[in-house]
């Protein structure tokens, strides 16, 4: 499956559990397409590709089946577990989001070197040094890594948590973190999407 429609699909999931929180049973294409920033066509391109026959002609999809055919899509039901690094404000907000603990995602723990935060609890889970990084992984079968460190300790981390077998990275650092090319790395950096957002708003 192309990444671009992968990719798409996790957003549809977005759209889906958003409609669903608010009592929608079923949505026309239309509606879920707009909402997920697609056109109609694509959008059912891509349901196409995932094998969905959700729809129903004259009242759109049943959000129930539709969720359960992208999940299956998207690699089924097998929870994965994920890791974050950095206890600061950042990270006790990613750990405490909802949105990191649905779609067979588990946090199973939270890491830092700070001997001020070590040992203190985060959204349920005592944060441990980073020194237990890879004795973790490896234990728990973590497959992602989520990087919210200060600058200077970005890339010992992302060594760190490669170097245990980690394989998929989202790093929330504004720095280019050096990995293997095995290795899937997502940057988000929250200032540059803050900047276009300001160049957007001064052009309107």
């Amino acid at each position: 499956m192309p990444r671009g429609t992968t990719e798409r699909m996790a957003t549809y999931l977005r759209v889906i559990d958003t409609l669903a929180s608010h009592g929608v049973a079923t949505a026309p294409s239309t509606t879920l397409a707009q909402r997920a920033g697609v056109s109609a066509a694509q959008f059912r391109k891509d349901l196409s590709l995932a094998g969905a026959t959700s729809g129903v002609r004259g009242s759109g999809y049943v959000l129930s089946r539709l969720r359960g055919e992208l999940r299956r899509a998207l690699g089924g039901f097998s929870r994965v577990r994920f890791v974050i690094v950095g206890a600061g404000n950042l990270g006790r907000a990613l750990a405490s989001s909802s949105a990191f603990r649905r779609d067979g995602l588990d946090l199973v723990a939270i890491f830092d070197v700070d001997p001020r935060v070590v040992g203190s609890e985060v959204a349920g889970l005592r944060v441990r040094h980073d020194s237990d990084l890879g004795q973790v992984i490896a234990e728990q079968d973590v497959a992602i890594a989520v990087i919210a460190v200060s600058e200077d300790h970005a890339q010992v981390v992302a060594d760190n948590v490669v170097g245990a077998g980690v394989r998929e990275i989202l790093n929330f650092v504004p720095v280019a973190l050096r990995v293997p090319t095995s290795v899937e790395i997502r940057t988000v950096d929250l200032g540059v999407e803050l900047q276009m957002l300001a160049i957007h708003a001064r052009r309107t």
